[in-house]
C-alpha cells in the first residue's frame, strides 16, 4: 500500500534500502562521479514487484525562496518535451541550480483536450505525472547531453498530490518546481539512465511531489531490441467498444482506454493509435502514459468513486505493451476507508506482467493534508 506521509525535502541521493535505487533495480550508481556504461547498453530493467515510493530526504534542498539570480532561464520547446503541439507542453522553462539541481515553471491550464478538469473544482491530479514525465525528458536532452532521436522509456513513476491545491480557481497561477536529478548513468558523453525527483509549488504552497526513473535507448540499440516490432504502427489495431465515459470518470468517449472483460474488476485496454495526445506520434507499443491513464480509470471504475481524486499514485512498469496483443486490466481494493480508497491495478499481456499500479484517492468530503 503507497505512503501517504509528509512530503519530504529534496535531496541529491534517493537511494532505497542499502544503497540500492529507489526503483528496486540492483544496478549501483553513483552522483559524482557519474556512472559510465558500455556504448548502446539498454536501459536498466526494474522489478516486477511493487514499486518502492521515495525515500525521506536528509539533505540540504534550494528553498521555493532561492531565487537564482545568476543564471538565465531556457525555454522548453515541444520538440525537447516529445509533444506535437506547444498546448501539450506544461513545463514552460527552466533554470539550472547545480549540475543535478534544475527549477521549472510551468503552466496548468484550465482546459485542455485531455487533461480537463475532473469535475468542477478540481484540476486533473494526472497533469502533475505528466509534467513530470516532460520534464524529465527535456532535462535528459538539453542537460545531460541525450541525442534528440533518443528512445525514452520511463521504468517506475510516484506522485503525492494535495486535490485541495489543485483548484481551477487557481489554474491562471504559474507552478513552480524544483529538480533533483540523481542516479544518473552516462553512456559516453551522453545519457543512459537517471532518476528525478520534484517537488511542484503554486504560489509559496506545496501542490505536489514525485520521482521517476527514465531509460534512455539510442536508435541503434532501439532497432535491436525492438526488430520485430518497429512495423506495428503500420498495421491498423482494432478499436475495442470502451466502457461508460461515466464509469471511467471521462467526460468524452474518445478518452476512453477500458473496454469490457468477462467480469467485474477486469477491463481490456483499449487502444486507440488515432488518440491526437495518447498517440501523438507513432509508436510500435503503447506508451507509458496510456497504461499510467488506464490505472486511473481501473482504479475509478472499481471504486465507484466519483470524481476519484488520487492523493497517492505509484506505478512500476515491466516490459513494452505491444499494440496487437490483448492487455488485461485487473483491479483489487486493497483498503476502504471512510474518507479514501486505495486500488491496486495490474496489467497483464501473453501471460506476463506490463505493469503494476496502486492508486489511493480521497473522498471529496474530507481532503488529507499534506503538511
Amino acid at each position: 500500500m503507497p505512503q501517504t506521509g509528509p512530503l519530504s525535502a529534496l535531496t541529491d541521493d534517493q537511494t532505497g534500502h542499502g544503497g540500492r535505487p529507489a526503483n528496486g533495480t540492483a544496478t549501483t550508481v553513483e552522483n559524482s562521479p557519474h556512472t559510465t556504461v558500455p556504448p548502446d547498453a539498454a536501459p536498466p530493467r526494474p522489478t516486477t514487484g511493487e514499486p518502492t515510493p521515495p525515500t525521506t530526504a536528509t539533505a540540504e534542498a534550494a528553498s521555493p525562496a532561492e531565487a537564482p539570480q545568476h543564471h538565465s532561464h531556457t525555454t522548453v520547446t515541444k520538440e525537447l518535451a516529445h509533444r506535437t503541439t506547444e498546448t501539450d507542453v506544461f513545463p514552460a522553462r527552466w533554470v539550472r541550480i547545480s549540475g543535478t539541481r534544475f527549477r521549472f515553471t510551468a503552466h496548468w491550464p484550465a482546459a485542455h483536450p485531455f487533461f480537463g478538469p475532473v469535475d468542477g473544482r478540481h484540476q486533473d491530479p494526472m497533469v502533475v505525472g505528466e509534467t513530470l514525465r516532460q520534464a524529465s525528458m527535456v532535462l535528459a536532452h538539453a542537460e545531460f547531453g541525450a541525442p534528440a532521436d533518443t528512445h525514452f522509456v520511463m521504468w517506475d513513476l510516484t506522485v503525492h498530490v494535495d486535490p485541495s491545491a489543485l483548484l481551477l480557481a487557481d489554474a491562471a497561477e504559474p507552478v513552480e518546481f524544483d529538480v533533483v536529478c540523481s542516479e544518473v548513468r552516462r553512456r559516453g558523453r551522453g545519457l543512459h539512465s537517471m532518476r528525478t525527483t520534484m517537488e511542484f509549488r503554486r504560489a509559496g504552497r506545496l501542490v505536489a511531489r514525485g520521482t521517476g526513473s527514465t531509460g534512455c535507448t539510442s536508435p541503434r540499440a532501439y532497432r535491436r531490441l525492438r526488430a520485430d516490432r518497429l512495423n506495428a504502427p503500420d498495421t491498423p489495431v482494432p478499436l475495442l467498444p470502451g466502457i461508460s465515459p461515466q464509469t471511467a470518470g471521462r467526460a468524452r468517449a474518445e478518452d476512453v482506454v477500458l473496454a469490457p472483460a468477462d467480469r467485474p474488476g477486469v477491463w481490456h485496454l483499449r487502444v486507440d493509435t488515432g488518440h491526437p495526445v495518447l498517440f501523438a506520434r507513432p509508436n510500435d507499443h503503447v506508451p507509458g502514459m496510456v497504461l499510467f491513464e488506464a490505472a486511473r480509470q481501473a482504479a475509478t471504475a472499481a471504486s465507484g468513486l466519483h470524481p476519484f481524486l488520487p492523493i497517492t499514485m505509484t506505478a512500476g512498469f515491466a516490459r513494452y505493451a505491444e499494440l496487437h496483443s490483448p492487455c488485461r486490466i485487473e483491479t483489487e481494493i486493497l483498503d476502504e476507508r471512510p474518507g479514501e480508497v486505495t486500488v491496486r491495478v495490474s496489467g497483464r499481456q501473453d501471460g506476463e506482467s506490463v505493469f503494476t499500479a496502486a492508486l489511493t484517492a480521497a473522498r471529496p468530503t474530507r481532503v488529507r493534508s499534506l503538511s
